[in-house]
């Protein structure tokens, strides 16, 4: 299978991460570490995307969207035929109605 990240996603990957370096004080190369681990799980799901579960909060929207769990990150991703469509990268310490499927 594709994996297809989309924009908006990395877009809130890149926000998240801003907000750990510039408010957090976290190390740039500890978010750097943290921003390779997830894409490289992303990766992962060419192989096997149906490894992750169901996401319940965002079933409403009834595409199938479902998550994986890397540190404090949910990755939110859809199936649609050979594409993997991941939408989301959401720091789970966040409330999920600020999820994005």
């Amino acid at each position: 299978m594709k994996v297809v990240i989309t924009e908006r996603s990395l877009y809130r990957l890149e926000d998240t991460l801003m907000f750990y370096i510039e408010d957090l004080g976290i190390p740039q190369e500890k978010v750097l570490e943290i921003k390779n681990k997830l894409l490289l799980k992303t990766k992962s799901l060419a192989i096997s995307p149906y490894k992750g579960q169901y996401e319940p909060y965002l079933k409403k929207l009834k595409k199938g969207h479902r998550r994986l769990i890397e540190g404090n990150f949910k990755i939110i991703y859809r199936l649609d035929k050979e594409i993997v469509y991941v939408t989301d990268f959401f720091d789970s310490r966040k409330s999920p109605s600020s999820m994005r499927g």
